[in-house]
């Protein structure tokens, strides 16, 4: 019967740890939102494709410069296989399972390549971190590990303008 007790504080406790990590994040969402706002469409006319599409890891969106305040503000913050693409006029990122994000070319101020991004550390320079300016002015930073990192000078190239 004593057993029976203790697996069953267990299981209570775990439910309201879990309950507790959800409404948490629920808030978090609701404090962030008015600091997201509405992110850019994806337009009709991307322009001429720069970089040919990777493969990868949507790692997240955070809060710049802190490379762990995740953003929680609709699927922003979950993880997803995803296929990055640069065209003239911006980056689009098409994440599986979720919804696709556009970044304008006149929003991105840099890309550049990280030890780790939304609680994920990997190796020196593992992740492909691009900075850019929100609708509302907020700055964040968008996460992705691609599957080939010999790509990521590319990106960085084509952000500061030198040829490839």
């Amino acid at each position: 019967m004593e057993r029976a007790l203790w697996v069953t504080l267990c299981v209570v406790l775990w439910v309201l740890a879990v309950f507790l990590m959800y409404r948490g994040w629920r808030n978090r969402a609701a404090r962030q939102q008015d600091r997201i706002g509405e992110l850019p469409p994806v337009p009709a006319e991307t322009g001429p494709q720069i970089l040919e599409p990777t493969t990868g890891l949507y790692l997240g969106s955070t809060m710049a410069p802190s490379w762990q305040d995740r953003i929680a503000v609709g699927d922003l913050g979950y993880r997803a296989t995803a296929e990055l693409t640069r065209y003239e006029h911006g980056i689009l990122l098409e994440r599986e399972g979720a919804t696709a994000i556009w970044i304008p070319e006149e929003s991105i101020t840099a890309i550049r390549t990280e030890r780790g991004h939304a609680g994920k550390v990997m190796t020196e320079g593992g992740v492909l971190v691009i900075r850019w300016t929100l609708p509302t002015g907020t700055e964040i930073d968008t996460g992705f590990r691609g599957d080939d990192k010999s790509v990521y000078p590319a990106w960085a190239r084509a952000t500061t303008g030198d040829d490839e």
